[in-house]
């Protein structure tokens, strides 16, 4: 039987779907010529045959039609079933390869890039040398050259240190990371001061990207593409260095949805798309997003979020074709659209700071991050981080003695 050319995809439809779409086709064509017509055994007619016949070539026969012996509603029922079962079948082929693609993807990102870590180190003719840690999550504080302040205020408070950084990461799985780039002119004065810091603390994450603040959503994307080939871990958090976080409330935060493949945890918001040149968070797009006074989609709020592992993946492979907007969060929020994701709406990563993430605090609930919406993070948050921490804080001994 010869195979028709292949149809160009149509607008809206994928490759997979139009398969998917040919297999069902091709087995319920399958059932109804089996159900309605009395299709010859092939067997039978290579007996009946006469050996002139069996010379020739074979020719495909009419369905004899019994309208006697068949009534059409004999076989509804057995053909809904066997429709049904068909169905079932697709639908597993189709969870299949989506779990195929995602592991293909997660190759591909491991492979890709300058990053150290992948997977499986394997020399030719020889065994595995290493696999990677299976790690709980990777928390990346983005920072700027010029927040060195807030960098020694967040290291004197939440973050562990020296030892008990390394500690956090054989024990607990969880690493955490300054995340920045570098200056127009790499090697300057500005790199060499974050290679001094980086000597003293061992807790930077440095990212091939240039700094800058319009460049804040290409500078997103780079660090889940740099982790996630860099490290495997169930999720990847972006936060900004002027927010208060206490650990053992993040990790039993993401520890609830451990189990789901693609999640995006964060406060949801639906902010107004501002049009108006000049003002804070103008969108430049924004005739994209339909009429003037418009919302934007739910995306999480920039200053803490979490992704799962295979989004991070998504965005690490399809990063070249992933639009970025004026706004980070925006940007993160729009990559997600239409795919397959869970949106959850997680009120503890912004709380406001003293005196509600006080209260919260004292009746044994603390907030897993402290902010003011007012300043979009911490208002003077290098005078104020250590006041936070103090009435706010979970107790710098809670991340050790959580189960996750």
């Amino acid at each position: 039987m010869g195979l028709s050319k292949p149809h160009k995809v149509g607008n809206g439809f994928s490759a997979r779907w139009v398969s998917l779409f040919c297999i069902a086709s091709f087995f319920l064509g399958v059932l109804v010529v089996n159900s309605f017509w009395g299709v010859p055994d092939p067997d039978k007619i290579d007996e009946e045959a006469s050996p002139l016949e069996k010379d020739q070539p074979r020719r495909v026969l009419p369905p004899i039609v019994n309208c006697e012996k068949k009534e059409v509603t004999d076989g509804v029922g057995d053909i809904l079933s066997q429709v049904s079962q068909t169905h079932d079948v697709i639908m597993a082929l189709d969870k299949t390869i989506s779990t195929l693609e995602v592991q293909l993807a997660t190759a591909r990102a491991s492979k890709s890039g300058n990053y150290e870590g992948s997977p499986v180190v394997i020399r030719p003719g020889k065994e595995p040398l290493k696999e990677r840690q299976k790690l709980f999550f990777v928390m990346g504080i983005m920072t700027a050259f010029s927040s060195r302040k807030r960098r020694e205020s967040i290291r004197e408070t939440w973050m562990p240190q020296g030892d008990e950084l390394k500690k956090l990461e054989v024990e607990k799985g969880i690493i955490m990371r300054f995340v920045i780039g570098h200056s127009a002119t790499p090697g300057g004065l500005l790199d060499r001061a974050i290679d001094v810091e980086d000597e003293k603390h061992k807790d930077f994450f440095r990212l091939n990207h240039i700094e800058g603040y319009h460049e804040l959503s290409s500078k997103t994307q780079t660090y889940f593409t740099a982790a996630v080939s860099k490290w495997d871990a169930d999720f990847y958090i972006k936060v900004d260095d002027d927010v208060h976080i206490n650990l053992g409330m993040v990790g039993s935060t993401l520890a609830r949805h451990r189990s789901k493949p693609r999640t995006y945890i964060g406060c949801m918001k639906s902010g107004p798309v501002l049009a108006n040149k000049g003002v804070k968070y103008h969108e430049p797009e924004y005739w994209k997003f339909g009429e003037e006074g418009n919302k934007y989609f739910r995306h999480a709020t920039g200053q803490i979020y979490a992704i799962s592992k295979d989004l991070a993946t998504y965005i690490s492979v399809h990063r070249h074709i992933l639009h970025k907007y004026a706004n980070e969060d925006v940007s993160l929020g729009s990559w997600f659209i239409g795919l397959d994701v869970e949106h959850i709406d997680e009120r503890s990563l912004c709380c406001g700071t003293s005196p509600e993430c006080e209260w919260k605090a004292q009746a044994g609930n603390p907030c897993a991050a402290s902010f003011d919406w007012s300043c979009s993070g911490m208002c003077k948050s290098v005078e104020r981080m250590e006041e936070v921490h103090e009435r706010c804080g979970e107790g710098d001994e809670a991340i050790w003695h959580t189960s996750f």
